[in-house]
């Protein structure tokens, strides 16, 4: 009993340490990105504090997708996928920016959390629509209409 309550957990580990490393190999994924966009009267009908936490998720988007838009602009895109080795190196290099924006985000958050409240609601529904502008103009992608 114990041997085979072993194995399930050493299995499990084994699957959770290869899912974790296979994660590491992505530019961005899918959790990242925005799910909806809204029109001015969407966004006009909100509260202040819903309008910045869209603002804040379209700030995140942004940030972390556009240094990888030269190589991709599509969530789950492993190294591997666009011709990048995936030695030790290049995985470093990924979860060192990775990190690094992490951090960059919370900082943003803050910061965004501490400021945009007394901009006008008007100046940050535009900006969110400005964003989701920009949002979609990445998901198009080089081949799209600009």
């Amino acid at each position: 009993m114990i041997k085979l309550l072993s194995t399930f957990f050493f299995s499990l580990f084994l699957i959770g340490t290869s899912f974790a490393q296979s994660q590491k190999n992505i530019f961005f994924d899918q959790k990242n990105l925005v799910n909806k966009f809204h029109t001015i009267d969407e966004l006009e009908d909100l509260k202040k504090g819903d309008l910045i936490k869209l603002y804040t998720e379209r700030i995140n988007e942004i940030t972390i997708i556009l240094p990888y838009l030269a190589l991709t602009n599509e969530a789950g895109v492993k190294l591997s996928d666009i011709g990048i080795k995936e030695n030790s190196d290049h995985l470093k290099s990924l979860d060192k920016h990775h990190t690094i924006t992490i951090k960059a985000l919370e900082n943003t958050k803050g910061v965004i959390a501490e400021f945009i409240p007394y901009a006008d609601t008007e100046k940050i529904v535009w900006a969110i629509l400005y964003f989701e502008e920009i949002i979609k103009k990445i998901r198009i992608g080089v081949n799209g209409n600009f």
